[in-house]
């Protein structure tokens, strides 16, 4: 296996500025520090060696090309909104940068679909689409993360309780392999039979596999009306076990999501923003789309009628396009609010059962108590994706560190018992590359490494993340 890997010299750097433009390409104290790290920078901060921004395809391929008879890692970057510490050069070497390669093409109605270049901001195709009359639903918390991002870490988000995750909507795939051929993975088809399905496989590889180039994306009508309901309840039991009761109503919800009194407080005190329900200890958000009142009057009535029979103080409607932003504007804001509220935080988002939710949270605030670490419970209660955030409090570095290791490993055991998995939607990326294996077992594992070196028998791309380089045979 030809690792260690070789570093860039100053002829390879001469070679990528003759298939690109010295402007774009960036080397040593050049490279800003926030291309170090993703959203994550507890997950590392690796520098490159050599930072570029491709314009096209072809630019892509040449670099790879030199990079793979070179020997030389290359990470792809887009955005840099990713939660597990994927977009980051752990061994050093080129990070290649698509966010220039940000295309939109016209939307094509007759075909229910739209191509785009990786690079497009996840919120702007949503735009050009919406102008069209037509709807792309994944919508995970950060609208600003490039197309090709979600694709490639399969992003899901709150409404993949009605409408699935991003794999359901990817049409087709260009794409060029480590070595630097050009290749198309399906093609703007409904169904496909045609041999395995790689194209899939490529959705959700965390950019190990090839490096994304050009996207088809399904797209659907969109709903004639949207309205989110709040769900009070003192106590998590029959805030969880609402979930599959709304579920197996006649309409589904588009999203569920799941939050405590706790987190609301410390969104409201850093960031001030208040949550419109005062009263309640945990709380249930939850969307419906329908295509006429009479269809949304149906489902709200259920819903409420249903909340209140499982022991809801209070159902609030929120009926105005204020309101429902006021609503998800909180809900969005998460993440920022914690990062305000403690000097380091950690978090796993495991995926669990519906069943089991209420289970694992308490389970998981036990698991903090014997840390000594403030855990904040979340999630697409929907789908089961829970999102268990560990807050830092009067620790020093060295226990902090050792007891957030020991906090995730049993929440981790404590996903896996209850018959879950890793990782929701985050991935596995750099962050949780240790648990890997030993939840998903010897020969799966093994599947995976075989997949990969299939498509990258050299292990340049993205090394360090999924599986770590030094697990395979040398």
């Amino acid at each position: 296996m030809p690792f260690p890997y070789n570093k860039v010299l100053d002829e390879d750097i001469k070679k990528i500025i003759s298939v690109t433009d010295e402007k774009r390409v960036f080397v040593g104290d050049e490279i800003r520090e926030e291309f170090y790290h993703d959203e994550m920078p507890e997950y590392g901060m690796y520098a490159p060696e050599v930072y570029v921004e491709a314009i096209s395809t072809k630019e892509v391929s040449e670099i790879m090309k030199l990079c793979y008879k070179r020997n030389i890692p290359v990470t792809v970057r887009g955005a840099g909104t990713g939660l597990a510490g994927g977009a980051t050069c752990k061994y050093g070497g080129i990070m290649l940068s698509i966010m220039q390669m940000n295309k939109i093409y016209e939307v094509d109605k007759e075909n229910m679909s739209i191509t785009v270049q990786p690079g497009a901001l996840l919120c702007d195709v949503a735009d050009v689409v919406s102008q069209a009359g037509l709807f792309y639903p994944p919508d995970p918390g950060e609208r600003t993360a490039s197309i090709g991002g979600t694709v490639i870490t399969n992003a899901g988000g709150m409404k993949a309780v009605r409408y699935g995750v991003t794999r359901d909507y990817v049409r087709c795939l260009e794409a060029v392999l480590p070595d630097g051929e050009i290749v198309r993975f399906s093609s703007n088809v409904v169904k496909n039979t045609t041999g395995f399905d790689i194209k899939d496989l490529v959705v959700g590889s965390e950019g190990t596999l090839c490096v994304v180039t050009e996207i088809t994306l399904k797209l659907i009508m969109p709903p004639k009306i949207s309205r989110t309901l709040v769900m009070a309840f003192d106590e998590i039991e029959p805030c969880i076990e609402t979930v599959p009761k709304l579920l197996q109503q006649a309409f589904i919800p588009t999203a569920i999501e799941f939050l405590e009194r706790e987190l609301l407080e410390i969104v409201e005190r850093c960031l001030n923003k208040p949550f419109p329900v005062v009263e309640g200890k945990s709380f249930l958000i939850v969307m419906y789309d329908a295509n006429n009142q009479e269809e949304m009057d149906f489902c709200i009535e259920r819903a409420c009628n249903l909340a209140i029979e499982m022991g809801a103080l209070d159902v609030k409607i929120c009926n105005t396009q204020e309101r429902i932003a006021s609503v998800w504007s909180v809900r969005a804001s998460i993440l920022e609010g914690m990062k305000a509220d403690s000097d380091a935080q950690e978090e796993c988002d495991v995926v669990v059962p519906r069943a089991k939710i209420a289970e694992f949270v308490k389970s998981a605030k036990k698991i903090g108590q014997k840390y000594s670490i403030r855990v904040i419970v979340c999630g697409h209660a929907g789908d089961g994706n829970i999102h268990t955030e560990l807050l830092r409090q009067n620790l020093s570095d060295e226990v902090w560190e050792k007891n957030t290791k020991e906090c995730l490993r049993e929440l981790y055991q404590k996903s896996k018992e209850l018959g879950g998995q890793l990782s929701g939607e985050h991935g596995i990326g750099n962050g949780r590359i240790e648990q890997f294996e030993e939840f998903i077992g010897q020969r799966i594992y093994k599947l995976h490494k075989d997949i990969k070196l299939a498509f990258d028998e050299k292990l340049i791309l993205n090394p360090g993340k999924v599986i770590e380089v030094e697990h395979y045979d040398k």
